[in-house]
């Protein structure tokens, strides 16, 4: 036995070593398969369009649109206030120019009024934490051509040359990426009055002077230096894609980018696109399905209900108000979709009061409820109303009941979910289970607890969580 063992010993080393040899090949092989792209995505709406939507935002659920530039500087009517006044000459825009602004007053004049001088990125990223926002889209450019970084492309009219002389999109982002937020850029593919764009716009757009000067230099920097997680893209309804040049930008955004694993894209790449080709669906502002679409979509919104940019004639009935936020939050989100809500900071960079109390609001009505929201799944049913409106969410085998009004009996009347013999049932921010039962004519009743109003957790649409049912 023992010489036997001694003789055999030299082979154990070649053995090993042959071993280590295999399995280091069978690694580097792994690696090179997962290094490898999956796909190569050719310039052609069949093949974007296969592109699978990276994970994160759909499990993301809540952001923050963020509407800042030159336009916040008159902060009157919206911010399409440039076109109004010159674009429509709009009687009341030409009204409050001449009795605020000296004769010869040009739009570039508000240009260095644009100071951000109360700018502090850390502070609008705490806030839009606190908010419970997983991404935030910031305007690198409206309509009106101005740039919040410096843009090669957009001499003396942008952030570092004019008005704050700071890159304000970069500042943000470095801000919002040491919380481990998703940073989106809005950008805008028109510019209303740029003169080669006008020139386009003229030819019928079967000439492409804007697009090779302005809009795809700057598309292809913004993604290499600034590495956006979204592109929320806008401005398009004048033209088809085949004039903005779209599928040969997200080709190249999907194959070769520095973001082509994680980058997610919105639908507003040309005429007709819209809610038909691109990531997900913006569809139109503002945009509220009834049913559930079969394709993931966003609504974006606005907490001024007027106005995406800040305006100083802003009056309070003009302010959504937190309900309604909360509520359109359940029902997109119940939907399938994402909520994307906006605020206009000022000139000089603040976020006003009510603008921060209404994210603050959303904010605490998620620390206790995000669990029915945050990379939850569309239900079977998606909504029932009965007694109260009840809205469902699903995450794993639990399925989540949002109701809107207190039941004044206390117990709360679910049509849809059927029970087994494991089901249980709580409500998020009360320890305990809840007791239940269930009737063949109203389906299931859930005892809802009985407490002071100073000790529910939350002041407006709260959450049952049912495990064990059907």
């Amino acid at each position: 036995m023992r010489a036997s063992a001694v003789r055999s010993r030299p082979a154990c080393p070649a053995l090993l070593l042959l071993l280590l040899l295999l399995l280091l090949l069978l690694g580097t092989a792994e690696s090179v398969r997962r290094a490898r792209p999956s796909r190569h995505y050719t310039p052609d709406w069949r093949s974007l369009d296969s592109r699978p939507l990276p994970a994160w935002f759909d499990e993301a659920k809540f952001g923050v649109f963020v509407h800042w530039g030159v336009f916040s500087v008159p902060a009157w009517g919206s911010e399409w206030f440039w076109w109004n006044w010159r674009g429509e000459g709009r009687p009341e825009y030409q009204r409050f120019m001449r009795d605020n602004y000296l004769p010869g007053f040009s739009y570039a004049d508000f240009g260095p009024q644009f100071t951000a001088r109360f700018f502090h990125p850390e502070e609008w990223a705490d806030l839009f934490q606190a908010a419970g926002a997983k991404y935030v889209v910031l305007t690198t450019k409206h309509h009106e051509g101005f740039t919040n970084w410096p843009s090669p492309v957009s001499w003396n009219w942008n952030s570092k040359d004019v008005g704050p002389h700071r890159d304000l999109v970069g500042e943000l982002g470095t801000a919002l990426r040491k919380r481990n937020m998703r940073y989106g850029l809005y950008h805008s593919l028109l510019e209303w009055f740029h003169p080669l764009y006008l020139l386009d716009k003229k030819n019928g757009f079967k000439t492409q002077h804007f697009v090779s000067a302005k809009t795809m230099p700057e598309l292809y920097d913004l993604v290499n230096s600034y590495k956006p997680d979204l592109i929320w893209s806008d401005g398009e309804w004048e033209a088809p894609d085949t004039y903005w040049n779209s599928t040969n930008f997200l080709s190249w955004l999907y194959n070769d980018s520095p973001v082509k694993d994680e980058v997610v894209v919105n639908d507003r790449w040309g005429q007709n696109c819209s809610c038909h080709h691109g990531g997900y669906y913006n569809c139109e502002d503002k945009f509220k399905p009834q049913s559930l679409p079969d394709h993931k979509w966003e609504m974006c919104t606005s907490i001024d209900k007027f106005s995406w940019g800040y305006r100083r004639d802003m009056a309070m009935s003009d302010v959504t108000e937190e309900s309604e936020i909360i509520s359109e939050l359940i029902q997109t989100v119940s939907l399938g979709g994402n909520y994307l809500l906006n605020v206009g900071p000022t000139k000089d960079g603040l976020i006003v009061p009510i603008f921060q109390e209404r994210l603050l609001a959303v904010g605490k009505w998620l620390s206790i409820n995000g669990e029915a929201i945050y990379a939850s799944k569309p239900w079977r049913v998606q909504w029932e109303k009965n007694a109260t409106f009840v809205w469902y969410t699903s995450k794993g085998s639990a399925v989540y009941a949002i109701f809107k009004h207190w039941p004044e009996n206390g117990l709360l009347n679910l049509l849809s979910p059927i029970t087994t013999s494991t089901t249980k049932i709580m409500m998020l921010g009360i320890q305990g289970d809840l007791k239940w039962s269930t009737d063949p004519d109203k389906g299931l009743l859930v005892s809802l607890p009985q407490l002071l109003p100073s000790a529910v957790p939350v002041e407006f649409a709260w959450t049952i969580k049912l495990a064990g049912v059907k």
